[in-house]
């Protein structure tokens, strides 16, 4: 009791002398990391194909056939792997750089952002095997894929521009440009809008899917950098990697502001959510993957920098099993190549 008043003194104290609100004083109080154990454990390992010591980039699930699915950039590979086995099914070539993977369960497939050709490739599931490419522009990376409206929206970093995908035909039907470079979109099922980090601008843009026009550009106060996202639709919130000052943002979907501020590891780049158990995770390259918990829509808290080995740039969770997975380029400071897998320690 006595330590509760002294805390709840040094915030007022703080308040004052700084000249801040209380309900921001409060937030940057509530941030700081205060987890007594760890929040999450290794449960498995296992190798993957190609070349040790090349980097990785993105993850996505493939529900309906309990895939993970893993972008080995600079051995430009893909690999598809059983989750219920952890087991590679097959490692698909030809995808030379690839960044960014979706799946499309619309004619089930898969699309790759190829960097090493500027171009978006096409993967049939049930041959495992390109099938198509479709030149796009400088740097193609994150893919966002809309569902409803049979589209995928592919971030051209470089180019700064997004480019729009139809689905059904596999062509490019127009390309949005913007006066900064492009970060992770994401599509929000219950808005029904595509988001996506102009990262150069602290800013984050809205897209209608219907009109495929920006409806909206809103500011993200206290973040720089802002490349990484993942969303809540479900709460109205957008979790921001701000790479250049080191911290996470919460964004207010419905509000267009940023909410709360949590200090990460260095070199953060992409985020996951488990929406099951209010869990947000950011790969940290510095070594360590960040975890946070939504306690509720309006309180945050960061649990930990949970260790990882170095290098470690993406991550993927699967929501049933509630288990996270993370390619390695190195173990223990010699070059590998394999899939870290954990679960999350919830007492």
């Amino acid at each position: 009791m006595a330590r509760t008043a002294t805390y709840g003194a040094l915030v007022v104290t703080l308040v004052a002398a700084m000249g801040l609100g209380l309900s921001t004083q409060l937030r940057r109080v509530g941030a700081q990391p205060a987890a007594d154990f760890p929040s999450l454990r290794q449960v498995a390992e296992f190798e993957l194909p190609g070349p040790p010591g090349k980097r990785f980039d993105y993850l996505t699930i493939d529900e309906d056939d309990h895939y993970l699915l893993s972008a080995h950039l600079a051995a430009g590979l893909l690999h598809v792997i059983d989750l219920r086995s952890n087991a590679v099914v097959k490692t698909i070539p030809d995808v030379p750089g690839v960044e960014g993977v979706a799946y499309i369960a619309e004619g089930r497939k898969i699309y790759t952002s190829n960097w090493g050709e500027n171009k978006i490739g096409v993967i049939d599931l049930g041959r495992m095997a390109v099938v198509k490419k479709l030149p796009t522009e400088t740097k193609p990376d994150g893919i966002a894929y809309a569902a409803p409206f049979h589209k995928a929206y592919v971030s051209n970093e470089r180019a700064k521009a997004e480019s729009v995908i139809d689905v059904r035909t596999d062509t490019i039907v127009k390309v949005l440009r913007f006066d900064s470079e492009t970060g992770v979109p994401q599509y929000d099922p219950v808005a029904r809008k595509v988001y996506v980090n102009l990262q150069d601008q602290n800013v984050l843009a809205v897209i209608d899917p219907a009109t495929d026009t920006v409806v909206g550009r809103h500011p993200v106060e206290g973040c720089r950098g802002n490349h990484g996202m993942a969303i809540d639709p479900e709460h109205r919130r957008a979790f921001l990697s701000c790479e250049g000052n080191d911290t996470l943002a919460v964004f207010d979907l419905d509000a267009h502001r940023a909410i709360a501020h949590l200090p990460m590891a260095k070199g953060a780049d992409v985020v996951m959510f488990d929406p099951g158990l209010g869990r947000i995770y950011v790969a940290c390259s510095s070594g360590a993957i960040s975890v946070f918990q939504m306690d509720d829509p309006a309180h945050f808290r960061k649990l930990q920098d949970f260790p990882v080995e170095p290098k470690i740039h993406s991550l993927a969770v699967d929501p049933r099993t509630h288990r996270l997975y993370a390619p390695a380029e190195q173990e223990k400071g010699r070059p590998a190549s394999k899939m870290f897998v954990f679960e999350a320690v919830t007492n």
